[in-house]
């Protein structure tokens, strides 16, 4: 099955390969939403945010991550 075994179950599925990046993905996430002008929530419940908002933040984040490796492979910081 795919998205791990407690899929539907409403907990998180997506583990990170590298757990010491965790610091800086939320600071991504933030200056990602901050760009879209979206909220991110305090609680970190996105039950209340359109399709669209969570999505256009997590195709941000894709971008910028794509942009980020992009650079590091090419040797550019």
């Amino acid at each position: 099955m795919y998205g791990g075994q407690n899929q539907g179950s409403g907990s998180r599925t997506n583990n990170l390969v590298v757990p010491q990046a965790t610091a800086a993905l939320q600071q991504l996430k933030i200056e990602a939403a901050q760009e879209l002008g979206v909220t991110i929530p305090q609680d970190g419940y996105y039950g209340n945010y359109t399709s669209r908002e969570t999505g256009s933040l997590g195709g941000y984040i894709t971008k910028r991550l794509v942009q980020i490796a992009e650079q590091q492979l090419s040797g550019r910081s």
